[in-house]
C-alpha cells in the first residue's frame, strides 16, 4: 500500500493563499473560513483527507518556519523559489502556492496510484 505526506510549510501567521478567504473561495475548505490563516486550514485539509482517504494512507504535516528552517525545506527553496505556503508531497514540491483541496487531493489520489 502506497503512503502520502503531506508537508505544509509556512510560517505561524502565514495567510493560506493569496486569494480572498470569501464566498468565491476555490479551495472547497470551510470549517476554517474566514481566518484565511495556515494553521486551520493545515487543520481543515486534514480533515478532509481523513475523510476522503484511509488514515493509515495518509499523513499531514505543518512546518512552521518559526521554528527553524529543516535543511531539506531550505534546499527545496534555494532550488525553485516556491511560494509560501509551500506544499509538500512525499517531500516533492508541488508547486501551487495555497491550500487548496481539490488539487491537493487530486494529487494525492495520483501518487497512491502509482
Amino acid at each position: 500500500m502506497n503512503t502520502v505526506t503531506i508537508e505544509v510549510v509556512g510560517y505561524q501567521d502565514s495567510e493560506c493563499s493569496p486569494f480572498p478567504c470569501d464566498e468565491n473561495r476555490t479551495c472547497e475548505l470551510s470549517s476554517c473560513k474566514p481566518s484565511n490563516k495556515l494553521i486551520p486550514a493545515t487543520e481543515a485539509l486534514r480533515a478532509r483527507l481523513q475523510e476522503e482517504f484511509s488514515a493509515d494512507t495518509i499523513s499531514v504535516q505543518l512546518i512552521l518556519l518559526d521554528e527553524g528552517v529543516p535543511d531539506f525545506v531550505r534546499e527545496i527553496y534555494e532550488a525553485e523559489h516556491p511560494a509560501i505556503p509551500m506544499i509538500l508531497i512525499n517531500r516533492k514540491l508541488f508547486p501551487i502556492g495555497r491550500i487548496s483541496w481539490p488539487q491537493i487531493r487530486d494529487a494525492v489520489r495520483q501518487t497512491l496510484a502509482v
